[in-house]
C-alpha cells in the first residue's frame, strides 16, 4: 500500500469511528527491532509515522507516537536485552512450537506486548490529562 492509501484508510476509521459516535485516536507504527544506530533504535517505518501524524492534524484527532515512544523506551532498554526479551528471537530447542527456534524482529514475546501495552496505557493517561 502506498501512503497516500494508507492515509485513505485512516481517515476512513477516523469518520466511521466519529459516526458511531466513538473517540477515535491514531497511533504511529510500534518500531521493530532494526536499525540500530550508536546504540538507539531508529525508524524503520519510512513516512508511515509522518503520514498518521498528517491525518491527525489534518483531522484533529489525538495522536500517540508509538513509534518514538517505542524507540526510545527499546533504546533506553538495549539491543540485546530488546532482542532477547521483547522480541520473538528465540533459541532452538527451547520451544517445542520452535524447533529449529526463530530471529523474528517484528513480532513480541509476552514481555514485549507488556512492555509495548504500558507505552500505550501511559500515553492514553497524558491525553486524558492534556484535557484537564
Amino acid at each position: 500500500m502506498n501512503i497516500e492509501g494508507y492515509k485513505e484508510f485512516l481517515r476512513l476509521f477516523v469518520t466511521q469511528t466519529r459516526q458511531k459516535g466513538g473517540t477515535p485516536i491514531l497511533l504511529t507504527p510500534v518500531a521493530r527491532n532494526y536499525p540500530w544506530v550508536d546504540g538507539h533504535l531508529e525508524n524503520v517505518h519510512g513516512d508511515y509515522p509522518a503520514a498518521v501524524k498528517e491525518v491527525a492534524r489534518e483531522m484533529n484527532v489525538k495522536l500517540i507516537d508509538l513509534n518514538q515512544l517505542s524507540m526510545d523506551h527499546f533504546s533506553k532498554v538495549g539491543k540485546e536485552y530488546v532482542s532477547k526479551h521483547y522480541f520473538m528471537n528465540l533459541p532452538a530447542g527451547k520451544y517445542m512450537a520452535y524447533p529449529e527456534g526463530q530471529n523474528d524482529n517484528t513480532h513480541f514475546q509476552p514481555e514485549g506486548a507488556t512492555a509495548v501495552a504500558q507505552l500505550v496505557f501511559n500515553a492514553l493517561k497524558n491525553l486524558d490529562n492534556d484535557e484537564s
